[in-house]
C-alpha cells in the first residue's frame, strides 16, 4: 500500500516537474465534480466537490462522508494548488478534465472527476 503511495506521489510530482513548462493560458477548471479517494490509512471515500474559478484563483467546496471542507489556491500550467487548513496543501495536476492530487504530505490521494 505504501508502495503505490509513493509511486503515485513520484507520478504526480515527475508531471508537475513537466506541467510547468511554457503554459501561458490558464485552464478553466470550474464546474462540479465527484471526488473519490484514500485516506492516509488507505480508507476509501468518496463525494463531491465544486470549483470556483477567476483567473488562476480558485475556490473548492467538498462535501466528503459528511463533512464538508473548503480551500482557496491558484492554477499555474496544469498544477492546482490548494490550501484547505491542513499543514500541507492539496496538489492537482490536471490530466483532461480530470484532476489527481495528493493531500496530507503526499499520503492522501483524491481525483476529482467532471459530473
Amino acid at each position: 500500500m505504501l508502495t503505490r503511495r509513493l509511486f503515485a506521489a513520484a507520478a504526480l510530482a515527475t508531471l508537475a516537474t513537466a506541467a510547468t513548462g511554457h503554459d501561458t493560458q490558464i485552464l478553466d477548471i470550474s464546474g462540479q465534480y465527484t471526488a473519490q479517494g484514500r485516506y492516509p490509512d488507505g480508507r476509501a471515500y468518496a463525494g463531491v466537490a465544486e470549483i470556483l474559478q477567476q483567473g488562476s484563483e480558485v475556490e473548492i467546496y467538498w462535501s466528503i462522508d459528511g463533512q464538508s471542507y473548503q480551500g482557496r489556491g491558484n492554477v499555474q500550467g496544469r498544477i492546482v494548488t490548494v490550501n484547505w487548513g491542513a499543514a500541507t496543501p492539496i496538489i492537482y495536476v490536471v490530466n483532461g478534465r480530470e484532476l489527481h492530487g495528493t493531500w496530507d504530505n503526499g499520503t492522501g490521494l483524491e481525483r476529482l472527476m467532471p459530473r
